[in-house]
């Protein structure tokens, strides 16, 4: 561990579960938790709040499968592969021990940024910056490095942390078009009102530049996801038999998450030219209700 990414107090290093090593970071009485093994955002806590990201008691901590909860990140691909059933679901980045390459701390924030380290993998340089402050901000960056342009897909498959997903709601993404996932054809539909839940529902939410949000009375908040450079949005919970079928999610955890994802897929899936920058931000802050 290179020395010079740890500030005392406020960015030092831990051991999680399975061994896995991450940051904490910390900052005027808020805190999160950045896992090198996927650049994988776990925890996050605003100063004097409970916890914004949920992760299931049953998810994997080994290196070779993704972390089920706090806020994967998808790239360069989301979903299957388009072409090769062998790939990883949601790419290849997740399952990566990341490098960390810069640190700082201010009165006001502490950052820290990673780095994906196989680039003979794909011709392309990506970065993870996490900002800590009165809000929590993650920034994926892309540059492609090679020759062709580069189809690419991303997300922040970010799971939230509720009271009941029976009683809360998504607002912000009223009159936007969506792929409905859970229907045969996959149609597009419209949304009218809130999203709100009492089946299955995973959606793809789409030319969606809009700041939502993640409506919990129970918890008496109001959980708001800004974001630039990203046109998708996703929003999922598994439900009842979804989650009685994935081993790394408990059968009766699914009242307690939602997924709502900043994202670039389907229709948005971007073509980055040779040498040219893309970046994906997603802020999130909660205010009360």
């Amino acid at each position: 561990m290179d020395q010079k990414i740890l500030i005392p107090e406020r960015v030092t290093v831990k051991t999680g579960k399975g061994g896995l090593r991450y940051f904490e970071l910390l900052c005027n009485g808020a805190e999160a938790h950045v896992y090198l093994h996927g650049a994988h955002v776990l925890h996050y806590k605003p100063a004097g709040q409970s916890p914004v990201l949920w992760h299931s008691q049953k998810s994997y901590f080994e290196a070779n499968k993704p972390i089920r909860g706090g806020i994967p990140v998808c790239w360069p691909w989301f979903g299957p592969h388009p072409s090769d059933t062998t790939q990883p679901v949601h790419g290849f980045v997740r399952l990566a021990e990341w490098e960390p390459v810069a640190s700082s701390a201010t009165a006001k924030e502490t950052t820290l940024t990673l780095r994906y380290p196989d680039l003979e993998k794909i011709p392309a340089a990506v970065e993870l910056t996490v900002v800590l402050a009165d809000s929590l901000t993650v920034t994926l960056t892309t540059i492609n490095t090679g020759a062709a342009p580069m189809p690419l897909s991303e997300a922040f498959h970010t799971y939230f942390a509720i009271s009941d997903i029976r009683n809360v709601s998504v607002t912000g993404l009223e009159g936007d078009q969506y792929i409905d996932m859970m229907q045969p054809g996959q149609p597009v539909a419209t949304q009218t009102g809130a999203i709100t839940f009492d089946r299955q529902v995973e959606r793809r939410y789409i030319h969606t530049p809009r700041i939502c949000a993640v409506v919990d009375p129970g918890m008496k908040r109001r959980i708001v996801i800004e974001k630039q450079g990203g046109q998708s949005t996703v929003v999922w919970n598994p439900w009842i038999e979804k989650a009685a079928a994935m081993p790394d999610y408990g059968d009766d955890e699914y009242p307690e998450m939602v997924c709502v994802e900043t994202a670039n897929c389907g229709p948005n899936t971007l073509n980055l030219d040779p040498g040219k920058t893309h970046a994906v931000t997603a802020r999130i802050r909660v205010a009360a209700l």
